[in-house]
């Protein structure tokens, strides 16, 4: 069994070897993106149900 987990530990090293990590330049260009792009559906949600609470309303009154 202890045979069985340090080669599995090895393989786990040899893979993240293999893997290309972002700069910080680029996480931080994701970052903006992803901040922008959550802020415009915010947005977006909040005029549709705006929009649909008022029409409910004045077809209610």
């Amino acid at each position: 069994m202890l045979g069985k987990t340090t080669e599995f530990l090895r393989n786990v090293k040899s893979e993240l070897k293999k893997v290309t990590w972002p700069t910080r330049k680029d996480t931080y260009a994701s970052t903006l993106v992803v901040i922008a792009l959550v802020t415009a559906v915010a947005v977006f949600l909040w005029l549709v149900d705006s929009a649909l609470s008022g029409l409910i309303r004045a077809l209610l009154s």
